[in-house]
């Protein structure tokens, strides 16, 4: 069956167009547009006008797109300024009445398992591992191994909504750096105390782009896993908190959506690797889409 997942994310709207068989997935088509749901009102828990236009607008392409590859089932996610925006059912309706397209709203932890299936498709869990999903309303991460899920949990510290809440200085400063990693234990909601996990797994995204950091080649389209230097990925997450903006700029291994707010990231992600006493660190480029796909 040719399926579709569309990922309505706070920053980025991604669709993976693909032949499921068996279980197994056969990529057709990929696209992903910075559309940016959650500028302007994410913290206020709206979805702006502006915002809505650009949904309507990337929608309508994907859609159109989907009918070409003559999709036959769609599963549209709504994920984190969709889910707490006080607007939600007007924004829901103008995507319906404009393209067709049936949202689905899903929870936080609804999010965090379909992350997790598809993670589970890319790797084969061995041992206690943390995965992460970066996004721009929240960020999962769930603790899993062999038997499957042991915790997970969806908090509102997705990059965007920081990077909207505070002003910072170009390059960060020390200052902005405690900040940040402040804000993410005082909104952890005690989920890292007494936790330790050698592997840390990320999910695409950021992820792939410190991959692409530190090897200067793309990320594999394969759906396997790729381990990442623990020193060199260190180091690569200090030189991109104090990157400037302009250094981010010129940088061809930083995609336009990921150069205002890598910083973010890069902080989040060094904070997780302190506090869970991370040792390993691979990359999947499975995600929500894939476990979308599998359901």
């Amino acid at each position: 069956m040719v399926k579709a997942v569309i990922d309505l994310g706070t920053n980025t709207f991604n669709l993976l167009i693909a032949n499921v068989n068996k279980g197994k997935i056969y990529p057709i088509y990929k696209d992903k547009e910075a559309v940016g749901l959650g500028l302007g009102g994410i913290n206020e828990q709206r979805i702006s006008e502006q915002a809505i236009a650009r949904a309507v607008l990337c929608l309508s392409g994907f859609k159109k797109i989907c009918d070409n590859f003559g999709v036959e089932l769609i599963h549209t996610y709504g994920t984190s300024a969709i889910r707490d925006a006080k607007n939600q059912s007007e924004f829901l309706k103008q995507v319906l009445d404009s393209t067709g397209i049936i949202i689905t709203v899903i929870s936080g932890r609804e999010e965090a398992h379909l992350i997790y299936q598809g993670i589970q498709y890319s790797h084969k869990f061995s041992k206690d591992s943390i995965i992460i999903d970066i996004g721009g309303g929240s960020t999962e991460f769930i603790i899993a191994n062999a038997s499957g899920v042991k915790d997970l949990v969806s908090l509102n510290i997705g990059i965007s909504r920081i990077f909207q809440f505070f002003t910072f200085n170009d390059p960060m400063t020390d200052s902005d750096i405690e900040v940040v990693e402040n804000y993410l234990e005082q909104n952890s909601e005690g989920f890292f105390n007494n936790k330790h996990c050698d592997l840390l797994i990320g999910a695409s995204g950021s992820f792939e782009t410190f991959y692409e950091l530190i090897y200067k080649k793309p990320f594999s389209k394969l759906y396997k896993t790729h381990s990442l230097d623990f020193t060199l990925m260190l180091e690569l997450l200090d030189t991109i908190i104090y990157s400037t903006r302009a250094e981010r700029d010129i940088n061809p291994f930083i995609i336009p959506m990921r150069k205002k707010m890598a910083p973010l990231a890069a902080i989040k992600t060094r904070w997780v690797i302190r506090k869970m006493k991370v040792k390993e660190i691979i990359v999947s480029p499975c995600s929500l889409k894939e476990g979308g796909l599998l359901i």
